[in-house]
């Protein structure tokens, strides 16, 4: 099994109801978006996939869907809170229907990771 690992990053706000925490007031974070892929073969080139290819799925969920947006106002979270779990899972969903229509290669999303600092991250492994 290989896997791959590429990094993103966007700025987004939103706003959580949780009683009695500061994620009740409208706020930001810079996020930082970790995407891996595995596979079992590697192609003629001796690759699991390129690079590039994978930054390219990530970077258009990332920078045309969340990038400078109010969170709780897409339509992708309507009905519940953009939390860092739901968003690790929105872009693996996203960026997996991206590959399947762009890469030749067999490759799945394995995991997404969602910081939304230095210290705080959600895992979604699918």
């Amino acid at each position: 099994m290989f896997e791959l690992k590429v990094k993103s990053h966007f700025a987004g706000a939103h706003q959580l109801t949780m009683v009695g925490q500061k994620c009740e007031n409208l706020h930001g974070h810079n996020w930082q978006v970790e995407v891996c892929v595995t596979g079992e073969k590697l192609n003629s080139a001796g690759v699991l996939a390129d690079f590039g290819n994978i930054k390219k799925a990530v970077r258009k969920v990332v920078d045309e869907e969340l990038d400078h947006k109010f969170l709780n106002e897409l339509e992708i979270f309507e009905g519940m809170q953009p939390t860092s779990e739901r968003i690790a899972v929105y872009i693996a969903q996203k960026v997996q229907a991206l590959l399947d229509q762009t890469l030749e290669e067999d490759v799945k999303v394995s995991k997404v990771m969602a910081w939304e600092s230095d210290d705080a991250c959600a895992t979604y492994f699918t």
